[in-house]
Protein backbone atom coordinates (compact mmCIF):
# COMPACT_ATOMS: atom_id res chain seq x y z
CA UNK A 1 0.00 0.00 0.00
CA UNK A 2 0.95 3.92 -0.51
CA UNK A 3 2.21 6.03 2.33
CA UNK A 4 1.17 9.54 2.51
CA UNK A 5 4.39 11.27 1.65
CA UNK A 6 4.21 9.19 -1.55
CA UNK A 7 0.21 10.27 -1.92
CA UNK A 8 0.89 14.16 -1.92
CA UNK A 9 3.14 15.50 -3.90
CA UNK A 10 4.97 18.90 -3.09
CA UNK A 11 3.58 20.56 -6.15
CA UNK A 12 0.27 19.46 -4.06
CA UNK A 13 0.73 21.93 -1.62
CA UNK A 14 -0.53 25.46 -1.20
CA UNK A 15 -0.16 27.23 2.10
CA UNK A 16 -1.57 30.65 3.05
CA UNK A 17 -3.97 30.74 0.85
CA UNK A 18 -7.61 32.74 0.13
CA UNK A 19 -10.73 31.48 -0.56
CA UNK A 20 -14.35 33.52 -0.23
CA UNK A 21 -16.21 30.08 0.09
CA UNK A 22 -16.04 26.86 0.51
CA UNK A 23 -16.63 26.25 -3.00
CA UNK A 24 -13.81 28.68 -3.54
CA UNK A 25 -11.20 26.31 -1.19
CA UNK A 26 -12.61 22.94 -2.71
CA UNK A 27 -11.58 24.10 -6.03
CA UNK A 28 -8.25 25.53 -4.98
CA UNK A 29 -7.59 21.98 -3.68
CA UNK A 30 -8.64 20.46 -6.59
CA UNK A 31 -6.71 23.30 -8.79
CA UNK A 32 -3.25 21.51 -7.20
CA UNK A 33 -4.27 17.78 -8.03
CA UNK A 34 -4.69 19.35 -11.50
CA UNK A 35 -1.96 20.86 -11.81
CA UNK A 36 0.04 18.09 -10.40
CA UNK A 37 -1.47 15.94 -12.92
CA UNK A 38 -3.56 13.31 -10.65
CA UNK A 39 -6.86 14.26 -11.81
CA UNK A 40 -8.50 16.67 -14.15
CA UNK A 41 -10.86 19.76 -13.37
CA UNK A 42 -14.46 17.31 -13.95
CA UNK A 43 -13.09 15.53 -10.90
CA UNK A 44 -13.18 19.05 -8.68
CA UNK A 45 -16.52 20.08 -9.85
CA UNK A 46 -17.43 16.27 -8.41
CA UNK A 47 -15.92 17.09 -4.84
CA UNK A 48 -18.11 20.30 -4.84
CA UNK A 49 -21.25 18.40 -6.38
CA UNK A 50 -21.21 15.84 -3.52
CA UNK A 51 -20.89 18.23 -0.67
CA UNK A 52 -24.33 20.52 -2.35
CA UNK A 53 -25.97 16.71 -2.68
CA UNK A 54 -25.35 15.42 0.77
CA UNK A 55 -23.93 18.28 2.76
CA UNK A 56 -20.77 19.28 4.89
CA UNK A 57 -20.00 15.95 5.67
CA UNK A 58 -16.39 16.16 4.41
CA UNK A 59 -15.62 18.28 7.62
CA UNK A 60 -14.50 15.92 9.98
CA UNK A 61 -13.09 17.68 12.49
CA UNK A 62 -12.41 21.16 13.56
CA UNK A 63 -11.26 23.36 11.01
CA UNK A 64 -10.63 20.26 8.28
CA UNK A 65 -11.94 19.16 5.64
CA UNK A 66 -11.30 16.21 3.26
CA UNK A 67 -12.35 17.09 -0.21
CA UNK A 68 -12.92 13.84 -2.34
CA UNK A 69 -15.69 12.09 -5.06
CA UNK A 70 -15.97 8.35 -6.04
CA UNK A 71 -13.67 7.20 -8.51
CA UNK A 72 -13.92 7.87 -12.10
CA UNK A 73 -12.81 8.45 -15.03
CA UNK A 74 -11.19 12.38 -13.74
CA UNK A 75 -8.41 10.37 -11.89
CA UNK A 76 -5.52 9.63 -13.96
CA UNK A 77 -3.86 8.04 -10.67
CA UNK A 78 -4.36 8.17 -7.42
CA UNK A 79 -2.90 11.33 -5.42
CA UNK A 80 -4.10 13.95 -3.18
CA UNK A 81 -3.61 17.55 -2.18
CA UNK A 82 -2.97 20.18 0.87
CA UNK A 83 -4.07 23.31 1.23
CA UNK A 84 -4.11 26.15 3.97
CA UNK A 85 -6.06 29.33 4.07
CA UNK A 86 -5.32 32.43 5.12
CA UNK A 87 -8.64 33.23 6.59
CA UNK A 88 -10.89 30.30 7.38
CA UNK A 89 -13.84 29.81 5.53
CA UNK A 90 -17.30 28.20 6.64
CA UNK A 91 -19.01 24.86 4.71
CA UNK A 92 -21.75 25.26 6.82
CA UNK A 93 -21.01 22.67 9.72
CA UNK A 94 -22.57 23.45 12.81
CA UNK A 95 -19.21 22.21 15.37
CA UNK A 96 -16.35 21.97 12.97
CA UNK A 97 -16.78 25.17 10.82
CA UNK A 98 -14.99 27.05 10.34
CA UNK A 99 -12.20 25.37 7.68
CA UNK A 100 -8.75 26.73 7.17
CA UNK A 101 -6.97 23.22 6.36
CA UNK A 102 -8.18 21.16 3.36
CA UNK A 103 -6.90 17.77 2.18
CA UNK A 104 -8.25 16.56 -1.31
CA UNK A 105 -8.31 13.22 -2.72
CA UNK A 106 -8.52 11.62 -5.80
CA UNK A 107 -8.62 7.84 -6.05
CA UNK A 108 -8.72 5.22 -8.83
CA UNK A 109 -9.88 2.79 -6.37
CA UNK A 110 -11.00 2.13 -2.89
CA UNK A 111 -7.39 0.55 -1.63
CA UNK A 112 -4.31 2.58 -2.91
CA UNK A 113 -5.36 4.97 -0.47
CA UNK A 114 -5.95 2.65 2.78
CA UNK A 115 -2.08 3.84 4.76
CA UNK A 116 -1.87 7.00 3.68
CA UNK A 117 -5.45 7.66 5.15
CA UNK A 118 -4.26 5.68 8.59
CA UNK A 119 -1.34 8.07 8.68
CA UNK A 120 -3.02 11.07 8.55
CA UNK A 121 -5.57 9.97 10.61
CA UNK A 122 -3.24 9.72 13.29
CA UNK A 123 -1.21 13.22 12.08
CA UNK A 124 -4.04 15.34 12.46
CA UNK A 125 -5.09 13.68 15.59
CA UNK A 126 -2.30 14.95 17.43
CA UNK A 127 -2.46 18.14 18.86
CA UNK A 128 1.00 18.62 18.61
CA UNK A 129 1.74 18.02 14.86
CA UNK A 130 -1.63 19.29 13.72
CA UNK A 131 -0.18 22.65 15.10
CA UNK A 132 3.46 22.49 13.16
CA UNK A 133 1.23 21.58 10.05
CA UNK A 134 -0.66 24.91 10.53
CA UNK A 135 2.13 26.74 11.06
CA UNK A 136 4.20 25.27 8.66
CA UNK A 137 4.98 28.18 5.85
CA UNK A 138 6.37 25.66 3.02
CA UNK A 139 5.26 22.63 1.12
CA UNK A 140 8.60 21.28 2.09
CA UNK A 141 8.35 21.96 6.01
CA UNK A 142 4.99 19.68 5.49
CA UNK A 143 6.99 16.76 3.98
CA UNK A 144 9.06 16.88 6.72
CA UNK A 145 6.55 17.04 9.65
CA UNK A 146 4.40 14.37 8.04
CA UNK A 147 7.76 11.94 7.28
CA UNK A 148 9.21 12.58 10.85
CA UNK A 149 5.62 11.46 12.22
CA UNK A 150 5.57 7.96 10.32
CA UNK A 151 8.23 6.07 12.40
CA UNK A 152 6.33 6.95 15.68
CA UNK A 153 3.70 5.95 14.42
CA UNK A 154 4.50 2.53 13.33
CA UNK A 155 6.31 2.42 16.86
CA UNK A 156 2.60 2.95 18.22
CA UNK A 157 1.29 0.24 16.49
CA UNK A 158 3.64 -2.15 17.32
CA UNK A 159 3.45 -1.17 20.88
CA UNK A 160 -0.19 -1.57 20.84
CA UNK A 161 -0.35 -4.89 19.03
CA UNK A 162 2.60 -6.24 22.24
CA UNK A 163 -0.67 -4.78 24.77
CA UNK A 164 -3.22 -6.58 22.89
CA UNK A 165 -5.65 -8.74 25.05
CA UNK A 166 -7.86 -11.74 24.01
CA UNK A 167 -10.92 -10.70 25.73
CA UNK A 168 -14.24 -10.95 23.80
CA UNK A 169 -15.87 -7.72 24.32
CA UNK A 170 -18.05 -8.21 26.97
CA UNK A 171 -22.32 -6.79 26.18
CA UNK A 172 -25.44 -7.53 28.04
CA UNK A 173 -26.53 -9.42 24.28
CA UNK A 174 -25.39 -10.75 21.94
CA UNK A 175 -23.44 -8.99 19.57
CA UNK A 176 -21.83 -9.31 15.85
CA UNK A 177 -18.45 -8.10 16.91
CA UNK A 178 -18.86 -5.43 13.86
CA UNK A 179 -18.97 -1.99 13.64
CA UNK A 180 -19.42 -0.17 10.52
CA UNK A 181 -18.09 4.10 9.38
CA UNK A 182 -20.54 5.06 6.94
CA UNK A 183 -19.74 7.84 4.36
CA UNK A 184 -21.15 8.97 1.10
CA UNK A 185 -18.35 7.39 -1.24
CA UNK A 186 -17.10 4.45 1.72
CA UNK A 187 -14.08 5.46 0.44
CA UNK A 188 -13.05 9.05 2.30
CA UNK A 189 -14.59 9.83 5.44
CA UNK A 190 -15.22 6.41 6.32
CA UNK A 191 -11.80 4.70 6.13
CA UNK A 192 -10.66 7.98 8.41
CA UNK A 193 -13.14 7.60 10.61
CA UNK A 194 -12.18 3.69 10.43
CA UNK A 195 -8.77 4.47 11.03
CA UNK A 196 -9.41 6.39 14.40
CA UNK A 197 -11.74 3.77 15.98
CA UNK A 198 -9.46 0.84 15.07
CA UNK A 199 -6.69 2.93 17.24
CA UNK A 200 -9.20 2.86 19.97
CA UNK A 201 -9.71 -0.80 20.15
CA UNK A 202 -6.43 -1.23 19.70
CA UNK A 203 -6.25 0.50 23.08
CA UNK A 204 -8.58 -1.42 24.39
CA UNK A 205 -6.71 -4.72 23.29
CA UNK A 206 -9.84 -5.97 20.68
CA UNK A 207 -8.02 -5.32 17.14
CA UNK A 208 -9.07 -7.94 15.59
CA UNK A 209 -12.27 -9.02 18.17
CA UNK A 210 -14.32 -6.94 16.19
CA UNK A 211 -13.91 -6.07 12.92
CA UNK A 212 -14.20 -2.48 11.37
CA UNK A 213 -15.66 -2.24 8.07
CA UNK A 214 -15.73 1.35 5.75
CA UNK A 215 -18.89 1.50 3.31
CA UNK A 216 -21.31 3.93 1.41
CA UNK A 217 -24.45 4.92 2.34
CA UNK A 218 -26.26 2.46 -0.13
CA UNK A 219 -24.04 -0.82 1.20
CA UNK A 220 -24.89 0.14 4.58
CA UNK A 221 -28.38 0.12 4.49
CA UNK A 222 -28.08 -4.44 2.95
CA UNK A 223 -24.87 -4.64 5.82
CA UNK A 224 -26.44 -3.30 8.39
CA UNK A 225 -28.56 -6.72 10.11
CA UNK A 226 -24.48 -7.54 9.94
CA UNK A 227 -23.16 -5.06 12.12
CA UNK A 228 -23.57 -4.02 16.15
CA UNK A 229 -23.61 -0.31 15.23
CA UNK A 230 -22.92 2.47 12.68
CA UNK A 231 -20.78 5.45 13.23
CA UNK A 232 -21.19 8.39 10.86
CA UNK A 233 -21.36 12.23 10.84
CA UNK A 234 -24.86 13.98 11.96
CA UNK A 235 -25.39 14.26 7.64
CA UNK A 236 -24.70 10.50 6.56
CA UNK A 237 -27.30 9.99 9.78
CA UNK A 238 -30.25 11.79 8.19
CA UNK A 239 -29.29 10.02 5.28
CA UNK A 240 -29.55 5.96 6.83
CA UNK A 241 -32.86 6.83 8.50
CA UNK A 242 -33.63 3.73 10.68
CA UNK A 243 -32.21 0.31 10.10
CA UNK A 244 -32.79 -0.91 13.14
CA UNK A 245 -29.06 -1.01 15.58
CA UNK A 246 -27.66 2.36 16.89
CA UNK A 247 -25.69 4.67 14.62
CA UNK A 248 -23.71 7.22 16.26
CA UNK A 249 -23.25 10.25 15.11
CA UNK A 250 -19.09 11.21 15.46
CA UNK A 251 -18.24 14.91 15.53
CA UNK A 252 -14.55 15.03 15.36
CA UNK A 253 -13.49 12.17 13.50
CA UNK A 254 -9.77 12.32 14.62
CA UNK A 255 -10.91 12.33 18.56
CA UNK A 256 -10.46 9.08 20.37
CA UNK A 257 -11.42 10.68 23.41
CA UNK A 258 -14.81 10.83 21.19
CA UNK A 259 -15.36 7.41 19.85
CA UNK A 260 -14.14 6.03 23.36
CA UNK A 261 -17.33 7.37 24.95
CA UNK A 262 -19.51 6.58 21.98
CA UNK A 263 -18.49 2.67 22.66
CA UNK A 264 -19.07 2.27 25.75
CA UNK A 265 -22.80 3.25 25.46
CA UNK A 266 -22.50 -0.38 23.96
CA UNK A 267 -19.52 -2.54 25.44
CA UNK A 268 -19.03 -3.15 28.93
CA UNK A 269 -15.51 -2.24 30.01
CA UNK A 270 -16.03 -3.13 33.48
CA UNK A 271 -13.92 -6.89 32.83
CA UNK A 272 -10.88 -5.14 31.21
CA UNK A 273 -10.85 -2.75 34.81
Amino acid sequence: MTTLSQLLDPRAIALDQSAESWQDAVRAAGALLTDSGVATSAYTEAMIATVEDKGPYIVIAPGFAFAHARPNEAVHNTGMSWLTLREPVAFGHPTNDPVSLVVALAATDDKQHTQAMAQLAKLLGNKRKRELLDAATTPEEVMRIIADAAPAQAAASTAASANATSQPPATGSTTRDKILTVCGNGLGTSLFLKNTLEEVLDHWGWQGLITVEATDTISAKGKAKEADLIMTSGEIACTLGDLGIPVCVIENFTSKAEIDHALRELYDLDSLA
